[in-house]
């Protein structure tokens, strides 16, 4: 099909997408514009958006000395010091459950990014999902005027006869000053002699000879915020879903957890218990396939020379994206069922493999092993100490994303810990993570 006179090709099947994004990433791996989300919104500064190139090089090298699999464990003293704040937060405010979800996502990432926590209901971080929120649509084709017809935006007109750019322009500028407050914030606490490392100061120390522009920096730190935050706190939604609709996984996974950690709640699941836990592992994977997570089209890729497949001849430059949302139910049996145990085969231990949750080819997040462990050690610990079930009288959309940001929660559900002993070990061992002395 043809989009704004750029042809789009949308690939309906996993083989596809290995055949192409993957086996020939190097020709596939570029980014067409989508102007409203890249150009307008983002600045032409978002690394998710750009194109396959210098630029896009350059800042995925100073990313994956953060993110990469080596540096994984780097995360992993606040991956548990944030996941016993979680659990303290579901026990003590369980009315508030998606806002803890959010506040652990971030609060990891922020501590490595910008060295300092985040706290339940802060503003800052309200910002910046509700800004995300508003973002993510706009990764999906076609849904800006200017995204159909890209030449609106080099027209002589005025800023008052082009309403995307009234939305798009708001959005740009509530977005930078939103990443702009964490690196001014980062640089008074310098100057006060507070600041911890992080990956952020030290980014700054290496950027002497003005490398990264200001700006580069605002999106640089901004864009390891948002992406580090997002993709984890909407799966433990989808998670919980899960749970009330298909709670039969959870009696499976419990009798592993309770057969690991004891079932008079002796201790929490920890990351050296990872290799006895393959059904949390398969949760993972299976929630990422369930229900994707940040688009159903995936990120759109493009071709940048000629190729064929299956007899078919397709142009460079031609948009290349895949149906997230098919692939992930028409590969499978009993697609609509959250099923784990459909993972546990050899290919467990690789975040990336049985699902396109983390993207495809050399555009697969660089982040994915960060991620893989932010959601093991916090759905194993909340799994084994609370009873999570739904409202009587309310039913739970799957339909459309969990995606009401900050405000709200996405759906009504019961959440108490799952005895007077897993009680008394929240109270134990997470108190103390839930206080703010960062």
């Amino acid at each position: 099909m043809t989009i704004g006179g750029t042809p789009w090709l949308f690939l309906n099947s996993r083989r596809a997408v290995t055949a192409l994004l993957d086996q020939k990433a190097a020709i596939y791996s570029s980014r067409q514009k989508l102007p409203m989300a890249s150009e307008v919104i983002s600045g032409n500064k978002r690394l998710l958006l750009m194109p396959y190139g210098p630029e896009w090089r350059k800042q995925r090298k100073a990313m994956h000395k953060i993110l990469n699999n080596t540096k994984s464990n780097v995360f992993q003293p606040f991956q548990d010091l944030e996941s016993r704040a979680l659990l303290y937060h579901y026990m003590d405010k369980p009315d508030r459950w998606w806002e803890a979800n959010a506040r652990f996502a971030n609060s990891i990432v922020m501590s490595v990014t910008y060295g300092k926590r985040s706290g339940l209901g802060d503003p800052d971080l309200a910002n910046l999902l509700n800004n995300a929120d508003r973002f993510i649509p706009y990764l999906m084709p076609g849904q800006a005027l200017v995204d159909i017809f890209p030449g609106l935006l080099k027209l002589p007109i005025p800023s008052s006869w082009q309403p995307w750019r009234w939305w798009g322009d708001a959005l740009h500028r509530s977005t930078k000053r939103g990443y702009k407050k964490l690196l001014d914030d980062l640089l008074e606490r310098r100057r006060l002699g507070t600041q911890r490392p992080c990956f952020m100061t030290e980014f700054l120390d290496n950027n002497n000879d003005g490398e990264f522009s200001t700006e580069d920096c605002y999106f640089m730190g901004g864009t390891l915020i948002e992406a580090g935050s997002d993709t984890t706190r909407v799966t433990l939604m989808e998670i919980l879903a899960a749970a009330v609709l298909y709670p039969d996984w959870v009696e499976r996974t419990l009798e592993q957890l309770d057969s690991v950690c004891g079932s008079k709640a002796e201790r929490l699941p920890d990351f050296s218990d990872m290799p006895q836990l393959p059904m949390i592992k398969g949760i993972i994977k299976e929630s990422l396939r369930w229900k994707p997570a940040i688009s159903e089209t995936g990120i759109p890729h493009s071709l940048i020379k000629d190729d064929t497949f299956d007899g078919y001849k397709i142009a460079a430059g031609t948009v290349v994206t895949y149906n997230h949302w098919a692939i992930s139910h028409l590969d499978y049996k009993d697609p609509e069922r959250f099923y784990p145990e459909r993972f546990l085969d050899d290919d467990l231990d690789i975040p990336t493999k049985g699902h396109l949750g983390f993207g495809a080819g050399r555009r697969v997040c660089v982040g994915n092993t960060v991620a893989w462990n932010n959601l093991f050690i916090a759905v194993s610990r909340l799994l084994y100490c609370f009873d999570v079930t739904g409202v009587p009288g309310e039913t739970i959309d799957t339909s459309a994303r969990f995606d009401t940001g900050y405000g709200k929660a996405p759906f009504g559900v019961n959440i108490k810990p799952r005895s007077e002993a897993h009680r008394q070990l929240i109270e134990r061992e997470c108190a103390n993570a839930a206080k703010m002395e960062s």
